[in-house]
């Protein structure tokens, strides 16, 4: 039929299309899904890649290597980091059992330790995430032994899907071996500087920024009597006698405000049973490596016997040996210093004190006895001025009294009467009692005498003591005018006559040979025979020769006299010494006298020797130098007197042409009884022969000096053991 419907084929051929239509579609679904999926897969790639790129990037940087396998031990990653650790190929390694990787493992005690049981699945992994301990093994890379092996760190954790749908286990390795090194040496180091500190023979200390004791060891704790517990945060400061902490808190500061990186201090601690002990203090500050301050390094040392050496060395260099009195140096500077002060005229007053007889005393009785009886008047005189001044011996039996009071005069008369009371009481010598008597000058500080300074007063007071001896001895005089010793302009013009008319005398104290007493040689010492004072004695007036100026005329003066006085002696080996000052040295002139008169006079080298006074030396020039450098090289031999007692005496052993050395009288004066004095004797003597020079003691009293120095090794000696200063007609 052909009607509106089509027929059954119109209708099959419907279904068809609407079916190819709709597989159609399908297919084109399915397609565009697949190149979804194909897209998503290459996106998954890229970021696969990417991931990888940024792991191994990663790996390159980082100092932990990674090894991941999976839990039956097959590894399954591993970066070069932890190859390199290990010591096998990364590539190769992929794939292999953790068991049969051509690993070696020790434990701290070189034991060897299974692979697959330290990098391999452990049961303690139990969980994703959680890590089991780390634990330290060797890495022995190939070809090394074991006791060089690496020291790894190692460290293992569950990966969840980290073999597909299954955990793997991430172990981390840690080469330690640089820290380990670094950890092990500061150990050692701290362990040494620990050590060290706990057994050191003087204190030390770690003090914090705040000045407090964080540690200390047992010598610091032992010098201040206490323990080291005690010390512990105890402030540094707290340690010393207060009038010692305003300069240690200064240097503190100092060095945390950078002005310094250390400091030394000589202080007073106070000890804890009370007692002081002085101590050297160093302390330098240890700042962090940004430069902050850290903490401080405290060293103490005891000082207190070093102190105390120095300090006896000192006063035994301004004072009298047998009398414990102040010497001529120390009198003259405490003069010089008192008169220097305003409103002193009549306030002070000089007084010279000297004995009456004494020379016979130790004719009679010995130099022993005589020694007693000086000690006994030098506690008389002490005495007598009861604290109001100070009390000097000048040598042999001259003492001097400066009084300062108020009243000058009447106290000066006060102690000259207490010196003539105690005086009448008879001194006990032995079994003997010897009468002592004395005869004193006095000199009123005045506008006049002051004018001369120290040297002033002391010649008006030697004047007056002159006069007094005159007068029948056991008197007291007064200086005035009429003793021709007033104004400064006096004395000067005095002592040019001395010099014109001959009155300055050479006197030759002898020098012996220790060994056997045989007379050598002599010092020539110059004597002024004053018209009305008789003979003086260089103390009181070379001082006023050098302040005017005459110092250099004074020395060719004897210089011309001595060398007559060896070309007369029949021994031709003795020799003469003759005593220069600096200020006699440096225009040529005492030197061209010298070597002008040994020349004339056709004298051997050698038989002229001249002693420079060390204490003059102390601003020796170039000048200087050269003119004892001239003297020297024509064979006249340099010896350096006052040994011991001056400024800087090993410096002109080495800068000075010094051939020889004579030990001061203050050392020699000590021995035996004083131990220092020997010890300091035995020393300097050791040291001059050191260095093969000529020694000579001087002040030499007795045979137990002479034969202690001759057994330190002082060759030559003088003193009054072998006989004092006598003219030259007598000397020969």
């Amino acid at each position: 039929m052909s009607g509106p419907f089509p027929g059954p084929w119109g209708v099959v051929s419907t279904v068809i299309a609407i079916v190819a239509i709709v597989a159609l579609v399908a297919v084109l679904i399915l397609l565009g899904r697949q190149r979804a999926q194909v897209r998503r897969a290459n996106e998954l790639l890229e970021l696969s890649r990417e991931l990888r790129h940024r792991y191994d990037a990663l790996q390159a940087v980082t100092k932990e290597g990674v090894l991941v396998q999976s839990l039956s031990g097959r590894v399954l990653d591993i970066s070069e980091r932890a190859a390199a650790i290990l010591g096998i190929d990364a590539r190769s390694s992929v794939g292999r059992s953790v068991g049969d990787l051509p690993v070696v493992l020790v434990n701290e005690m070189g034991l060897a330790m299974n692979p697959a049981a330290v990098l391999g699945h452990r049961s303690g992994v139990a969980r994703a995430g959680w890590t089991v301990d780390s634990e330290l093994v060797g890495v022995a890379l190939p070809g090394t032994d074991t006791t060089q092996a690496r020291m790894v760190q190692v460290a293992s954790q569950l990966v969840p899907a980290g073999d597909g749908e299954a955990a793997a286990v991430l172990t981390t390795l840690v080469d330690v071996t640089g820290r380990r090194e670094v950890e092990a040496a500061l150990s050692r180091s701290e362990m040494q500087f620990r050590v060290a500190m706990e057994n050191a023979p003087i204190g030390m200390a770690l003090v914090d920024v705040e000045w407090r004791i964080v540690e200390a060891n047992a010598a610091f704790a032992e010098l201040l009597g206490t323990s080291v517990g005690a010390l512990r945060g105890y402030r540094m400061e707290d340690l010393s006698t207060p009038e010692g902490r305003p300069a240690e808190r200064l240097e503190v500061d100092r060095l945390l405000g950078g002005g310094q990186h250390r400091f030394s201090l000589e202080k007073r601690y106070q000890r804890a049973d009370g007692h002081e002990v002085w101590v050297a203090l160093d302390a330098a500050l240890v700042r962090t490596p940004s430069g902050a301050p850290d903490h401080f390094v405290v060293q103490v040392r005891d000082s207190t016997e070093s102190r105390l050496q120095a300090e006896m060395l000192t006063h035994r260099a301004m004072h009298d040996p047998l009398t414990g009195l102040a010497n001529r140096t120390l009198l003259q500077e405490v003069l010089q210093a008192v008169l220097e002060q305003p409103g002193v005229v009549d306030r002070v007053a000089v007084l010279a004190c000297d004995l009456d007889g004494f020379k016979e005393i130790n004719d009679r009785y010995g130099h022993a006895a005589g020694d007693e009886v000086l000690v006994h008047v030098a506690g008389v005189l002490r005495a007598a001025t009861a604290r109001r001044g100070t009390v000097a011996r000048l040598g042999g039996d001259e003492f001097v009294v400066v009084v300062q009071d108020l009243d000058g005069p009447r106290a000066v008369f006060e102690v000259a009467s207490a010196i003539h009371a105690g005086l009448q009481e008879a001194v006990r010598v032995g079994r003997r009692r010897l009468n002592v008597a004395a005869s004193i000058g006095i000199a009123i500080a005045d506008p006049d005498s002051i004018e001369g300074g120290a040297p002033g007063l002391l010649a008006a007071a030697d004047a007056a003591l002159y006069r007094a001896k005159g007068s029948g001895r056991g008197r007291t005089e007064v200086y005035e005018s009429s003793m021709t010793m007033g104004s400064s302009s006096d004395l000067h013009r005095e002592l040019a006559a001395a010099i014109a008319e001959d009155q300055l005398v050479v006197h030759y104290q002898p020098i012996v040979d220790l060994s056997d007493a045989r007379v050598v040689g002599y010092e020539a010492l110059v004597r002024w025979e004053h018209p009305q004072r008789g003979l003086l004695l260089p103390a009181s007036f070379l001082s006023l020769i050098q302040e005017a100026g005459m110092s250099v005329a004074l020395g060719q003066l004897v210089a011309t006299r001595v060398v007559e006085f060896v070309a007369s002696i029949h021994d031709r080996t003795r020799w003469v010494s003759v005593n220069v000052s600096a200020d006699q040295l440096g225009d040529g002139e005492f030197a061209t006298t010298l070597l002008a008169e040994i020349s004339r006079h056709r004298l051997t080298a050698g038989r002229i020797v001249v002693e420079l006074t060390e204490s003059s030396l102390v601003a020796s020039g170039t000048r200087i130098r050269h003119e004892l450098t001239q003297l020297s090289a024509a064979g006249v031999p340099i010896l350096l007197d006052d040994f011991g007692t001056g400024v800087s005496p090993l410096s002109y052993l080495r800068d000075l042409p010094v051939a020889g050395v004579k030990l001061d009288m203050s050392f020699t004066s000590g021995i035996p009884e004083d131990p220092t004095a020997g010890k300091v004797a035995r020393a300097l003597g050791a040291l001059a022969r050191e260095l093969a020079m000529v020694t000579i003691a001087e002040g030499i009293e007795h045979e137990e000096q002479a034969e202690y120095l001759h057994r330190n090794g002082w060759r030559y000696g003088q003193g009054w053991l072998y006989g004092s200063a006598q003219p030259g007609d007598i000397s020969r």
